[in-house]
């Protein structure tokens, strides 16, 4: 199992500790529930170092990569970041990934750490399928971390040590200035908790003494260290999905609720099976759902299976958790045909501890920040 640059800070901290993807992460500090409240009403910091990064460079390497992902990447410039899903030859996500246009021929790709390899595999073969000498990919993951400060106060938290204006950055765009004395250090406007924040990319070298410059600093505002779980119930709330739980390999972008990054006035990958998917309609959906104000104490998890008020199965559990926020559970699920909830008089449940618990379907966000 792998550790990231700041594993001996997470161990200083407390952190419980699991293995992530492959490598030793923490879950939590003290609970996750303060530190999600943390990113909600304040800040929080997280190391997400594990995350892979690929460095992908050359002559016509947007329109390279326009093909094997699903979003248009001609619609963003420099210093703009865009987000996009890797596709397969049967319309699966081979991975939902953040891609950051550095240059006109340079592109950093972050992707899921557990997919890491996949990723590079899938793109080495259709660089040598093409022909395409010209294009070259660098694995960079061991070599740079990831900080990610989320919450309210991110901006104030880390605006004194950086000479980029943060509140001046647009959502999904980035810049490359100082951070605390340290130069060429990449900042970008994005994040999985649907808070102001921002993610750093930082050269190992800088990485422990940049975490407690930030830790230092955010004391003022009340900052908490967070782990796997709050990042979790974080970006449940927001209903993002996560790779293994609501995408795969088996699951397209149009059961996932991703048509919004997947056009269809471009070429790429399974084209015309995921058009010819969206028109007919005829696949599972993603729903979104709350437990019943009066259930306290259920809490959804994924493979709970979902049911109709005729005790018929209907779909199951991907995601699910406790809501700090809304005070109640909440969960994501695929329904395995449509016509289970194109009517308003169904009622429907989770099955949880032997019993039948009503659900509320809603629509995503669960809230708004």
């Amino acid at each position: 199992m792998k550790k990231t640059i700041l594993y001996n800070n997470h161990i200083k901290l407390k952190a419980n500790m699991i293995i992530f993807s492959g490598y030793h992460m923490p879950q939590q500090y003290i609970s996750s529930i303060k530190e999600h409240l943390a990113v909600r009403h304040a800040v929080g910091i997280f190391d997400i170092s594990h995350m892979g990064k690929i460095i992908l460079q050359g002559n016509n390497v947007k329109r390279f990569i326009q093909y094997l992902t699903t979003n248009n990447i001609l619609l963003i410039k420099s210093y703009q970041a865009q987000y996009s899903c890797i596709i397969n030859y049967q319309g699966g996500i081979i991975d939902d990934l953040i891609i950051y246009q550095i240059s006109d021929n340079k592109l950093l790709l972050i992707v899921n750490a557990i997919n890491t390899e996949k990723n590079k595999k899938w793109i080495n073969y259709h660089i040598k399928l093409y022909n395409l000498n010209n294009i070259s990919l660098l694995d960079i993951t061991d070599k740079y971390s990831i900080i990610s400060i989320q919450g309210p106060k991110s901006i104030n938290t880390i605006q004194k040590i950086t000479n980029i204006s943060l509140d001046q950055m647009p959502f999904y765009h980035f810049q490359i200035g100082s951070l605390a004395g340290i130069k060429n250090i990449l900042i970008s406007r994005t994040g999985y908790t649907g808070a102001v924040g921002f993610e750093i990319y930082i050269p190992n070298q800088y990485s422990n003494f940049i975490w407690n410059e930030i830790l230092d600093i955010g004391h003022r505002f009340n900052i908490h260290p967070c782990g796997l779980s709050s990042r979790d119930s974080l970006r449940l709330e927001m209903g993002y999905r996560l790779y293994g739980n609501e995408l795969s390999e088996k699951i397209t972008p149009i059961e996932a609720g991703l048509s919004w990054i997947t056009k269809f006035n471009k070429q790429f990958i399974s084209r015309d099976l995921l058009k010819k998917q969206q028109t007919e309609g005829q696949h599972k959906r993603l729903i979104a759902f709350l437990i019943n104000n009066e259930k306290k104490g259920f809490i959804p998890r994924n493979g709970h299976i979902l049911k109709n008020n005729n005790n018929i199965t209907i779909g199951t559990v991907t995601s699910g958790c406790y809501s700090p926020m809304l005070k109640k559970g909440i969960g994501l699920g695929f329904i395995e045909n449509i016509n289970f909830i194109t009517s308003n008089s169904i009622n429907y449940f989770i099955y949880i501890n032997n019993r039948n618990i009503p659900i509320k379907i809603v629509k995503l966000p669960f809230i708004k920040v």
